[in-house]
């Protein structure tokens, strides 16, 4: 019987892995910085996931590997000392499969200027933005995660992508005849 449950769990782990892996590094990436200290942040996040019961986090995985991730990474930047802005060859890197060129070309100044822009919100705003968008995290995960509440993520998206939206279209050229 132990056996049979020690098999589930570690069948369970290996399917959270599977599942999160890639997501969780690229937000531990994104909080701090630096591709190997994202990964170490990750590991660890697996490791207490290994500890933990399985009772006690099922149900809101997603959440709970989050919010581990997020403040481990909170902890490496504090004693790092500096707020590093994330590396963009580092998060194509984790991304995996290479988009063609014909692609890369087409979509370069329209996925610049939306990163230009993102930049230029708040830091709350980016979290909550990308956790959403980039992680696919609901509005009450996005909440456990970052220690906000729902409403409040809520108005931080809302305001981030009013902010995006005047901000870009301010950016676009004047068309013929207007």
């Amino acid at each position: 019987m132990a056996d049979e449950r020690s098999t589930a769990e570690a069948a369970w782990i290996e399917s959270v892995l599977e599942d999160y892996e890639g997501r969780l590094t690229r937000y531990a990436l994104r909080l701090t910085g630096e591709i190997e200290t994202a990964r170490d942040v990750v590991q660890e996040t697996f490791l207490r996931l290994c500890r933990q019961r399985r009772s006690d986090v099922e149900g809101h995985v997603a959440e709970w590997l989050y919010r581990v991730a997020r403040n481990l990474a909170f902890d490496v930047r504090r004693k790092q000392g500096r707020l590093d802005q994330f590396d963009r060859q580092d998060v194509e890197s984790c991304q995996g499969s290479t988009p063609s060129a014909a692609v890369v070309f087409e979509n370069r100044d329209d996925a610049s200027r939306v990163l230009e822009a993102i930049e230029l919100l708040s830091e709350a705003e980016q979290e909550v933005l990308r956790l959403k968008f980039q992680d696919g995290l609901k509005y009450h995960e996005i909440a456990n995660v970052t220690g906000r509440t729902t409403n409040y993520v809520g108005v931080l998206i809302h305001t981030a992508i009013k902010k995006l939206r005047a901000r870009l279209q301010a950016d676009e050229p004047a068309k013929c005849g207007e």
